[in-house]
């Protein structure tokens, strides 16, 4: 699955932060992740105490 800037996912699993799981977060990356991020994409917008974080494709649901 591929994601767009602006989508609205779920976190259902967060290795970076697992606080951020069950949340609801927007993808700020505007082209696919590469290695600067592991191949993980960036979602913020999460919640104000939560940093954005770096989640695997299979961590993420549209929502």
């Amino acid at each position: 699955m591929t994601f767009s800037a602006g989508d609205q996912v779920r976190i259902v699993a967060c290795q970076d932060d697992p606080r951020a799981v069950g949340r609801v977060g927007r993808i700020v990356d505007e082209v696919p992740p590469g290695p600067l991020t592991g191949g993980r994409w960036t979602v913020d917008h999460i919640s104000w105490l939560i940093a954005p974080v770096l989640c695997e494709t299979h961590e993420l649901r549209k929502t």
